[in-house]
C-alpha cells in the first residue's frame, strides 16, 4: 500500500492565473470522486412499429425535448442534465437526485446566459478557435498533474458529454474577451486616478478589511426572486455540507468573479453593499452567509479572512517540487508495478536531495506533466489542509519531504527560505487591479441586461 500522505491543493500563482482564465476549472477536478460514476446517458427509444410510444411521462423527461429557445438557439433538457453531472461530480459530493432536480431551473438560466453571451461575442466577431479550447483542456490536465487525454476519459467515465466542458470553456473564453475589449473602449484609468485611490488607501492604514468570496444570483424578473432565493439555500447546504466554494461560485456566479472562483479579494466596507457589508462585520472566518438580499438578485458571501489595511504580517515561504506522475490514477489498496516504482524513485529523491538547488535539477529532469518546479512565494497560513501547513512551517531548510501522494502522482518538496511578509502592503498594481476590477463588473452586468432586453427567449414548459 502507498503512503497515506496525500499531496495537498496549493495556493500557487500559476493554478490562481489558471483558474481566472478557465472558469476556475483547473480547481475543479481535484474534487471529482474516484469511484461512484454516473452512467452514461442513453437516448430514449421513440415509437415504432412493435414498440409501445412513449408515455407522456416519459415525454416531459425525454433528454432530446427543448428546455429553451435563445435567438434561434436550442437548449435541450440533456445539456441541463450534463450541466448538473458536471456540478455534482466537481463537488465531490454525493447529491440527491431532488437536490440536482432544484438546481436545474437555475442551470437553465445559466445556460441561457451562456448563448446569449456566445452570441455576443459573435456578433462582434470574437472567435475562439478549437486550439484555444485544446489548449485549456490542456492546462488544465497539467495544473492537476493529468496525462495528456486523461480529462477525457474522466467525462466519458462518468457520462458527461465532452462538449459540456467544452461549451463551457468557450462561453468564458469569448466573454473575458468581450469584456476585456469593452473595458479597452471604455475605460481609462489615469495615473492620476491611481495616486488619488493610493492617497485614500494610505489614510485608511489600520483600518479592517475582509477578504470575500461571493456568488451572485441574479433575479431580472421579481417573479423569480422565490425560485432565486430557494436556489441559494440549496447551494449554501452543499457548501455547508463540504462543497468547495471556488467551484460552486465558477459553475453558478452571475458576475465576473465567478472566472475567478467568486474571490472578490480584499475590500473595505465601504465598497460593499450595505446589507453584505454589515453582514461580514460580524461573521467569523470561514463562515459562510445566508442569501443576502441586494439590488439585482441575491449573493451568498463566504468570508475568507480579516486583517488590517496596509498590515498583515504573515509568514511566507518558496520552495521547489519534484513530481513523479502515475500512468494511470492510483488505487491505494491495489497499486500497480508503475506506482511502486514512482514510489521507489519519490522516496530516492527524498534521500539524496538536500538542497533547493539540487531538488530543481532533479525536478526539471523528473517533471512530466508541467507542474511547476518554483511554483513562487506561498503564503503558509492559507495553505490547506492543516498537516501540510504545519510540514512548511517546521521543516529545516533544504531538507526534502517524505513523498506526498496523490492520485496522478507524488510529489517531494523543499523548502528554500522561510520569512516573515507585510503582505498587507498597497502597491500601485493592487490599486490599478481594483479600479479595473469595478469597471469590469460594471460593464458586464450592464451589456448582459441589455442583452436580455434585446433577446428572444422562449422558455418551454415541458423542459427542465
Amino acid at each position: 500500500m502507498l503512503s497515506d500522505v496525500r499531496l495537498p491543493e496549493l495556493p500557487l500563482p500559476a493554478m490562481l492565473q489558471t483558474a481566472a482564465r478557465l472558469g476556475a476549472l483547473a480547481l475543479l477536478l481535484g474534487a471529482w470522486p474516484m469511484a461512484g460514476h454516473a452512467a452514461p446517458d442513453t437516448p430514449p427509444t421513440s415509437g415504432k412499429a412493435g414498440k409501445p410510444a412513449a408515455s407522456a411521462e416519459q415525454k416531459l423527461q425525454d433528454p432530446t425535448r427543448i428546455a429553451a429557445v435563445v435567438n434561434g438557439d436550442v437548449i435541450t433538457n440533456n445539456d441541463i442534465d450534463n450541466r448538473a453531472r458536471l456540478f455534482a461530480m466537481s463537488t465531490g459530493l454525493t447529491m440527491a437526485p431532488d437536490v440536482l432536480d432544484r438546481l436545474k431551473p437555475q442551470i437553465l438560466r445559466q445556460l441561457v446566459d451562456e448563448r446569449l453571451r456566445v452570441q455576443e461575442a459573435q456578433r462582434r466577431k470574437v472567435v475562439i478557435q478549437d486550439k484555444q479550447i485544446a489548449d485549456a483542456i490542456h492546462e488544465i490536465e497539467q495544473r492537476n498533474g493529468m496525462q495528456a487525454g486523461v480529462l477525457r476519459q474522466k467525462l466519458a467515465a462518468d457520462g458527461v458529454s465532452q462538449r459540456t466542458l467544452i461549451d463551457q470553456i468557450r462561453a468564458q473564453l469569448a466573454w473575458g474577451q468581450v469584456v476585456k475589449d469593452l473595458v479597452a473602449q471604455k475605460v481609462n484609468i489615469t495615473e492620476a486616478d491611481v495616486t488619488d485611490q493610493q492617497k485614500l488607501e494610505s489614510q485608511m492604514i489600520g483600518q479592517p478589511e475582509y477578504r470575500i468570496g461571493e456568488i451572485f444570483i441574479a433575479v431580472d424578473d421579481p417573479s423569480q426572486a422565490a425560485d432565486a432565493q430557494r436556489f441559494a439555500e440549496t447551494v449554501i447546504s452543499e457548501l455547508r455540507a463540504g462543497a468547495a466554494f471556488p467551484l460552486v461560485a465558477a459553475q453558478f456566479s452571475q458576475t465576473q468573479t465567478a472566472l475567478e472562483g467568486g474571490e472578490l479579494g480584499w475590500v473595505q466596507t465601504n465598497q460593499l453593499d450595505p446589507a453584505v457589508a454589515r453582514l461580514v462585520t460580524q461573521m467569523p472566518v470561514g463562515a459562510i452567509s445566508n442569501p443576502v438580499k441586494v439590488p439585482g438578485g441575491f449573493t451568498v458571501v463566504a468570508l475568507q479572512g480579516k486583517r488590517e489595511i496596509g498590515r498583515d504580517i504573515s509568514t511566507v515561504v518558496t520552495m521547489r517540487q519534484a513530481f513523479v506522475a502515475f500512468t494511470s490514477p492510483l488505487d491505494p489498496q491495489a497499486p500497480t508495478e508503475q506506482q511502486r516504482q514512482a514510489l521507489a524513485k519519490a522516496r530516492e529523491i527524498g534521500a539524496t536531495v538536500h538542497s533547493c538547488d539540487q531538488m530543481e535539477q532533479v525536478a526539471k529532469a523528473t517533471n512530466q506533466t508541467g507542474r511547476p518546479v518554483d511554483p513562487g512565494e506561498i503564503r503558509v497560513d492559507t495553505v490547506n489542509p492543516p498537516a501540510f501547513r504545519q510540514l512548511l512551517a517546521t521543516i529545516p531548510i533544504g531538507k526534502a519531504t517524505e513523498p506526498l501522494v496523490s492520485r496522478d502522482g507524488i510529489a517531494v518538496i523543499t523548502v528554500c527560505t522561510r520569512e516573515e511578509k507585510n503582505t498587507g502592503a498597497i502597491t500601485k498594481q493592487d490599486v490599478q487591479r481594483q479600479l479595473i476590477n469595478e469597471h469590469v463588473e460594471l460593464l458586464s452586468r450592464q451589456t448582459m441586461r441589455d442583452l436580455h432586453r434585446q433577446a428572444n427567449i422562449d422558455l418551454r414548459s415541458g423542459g427542465v
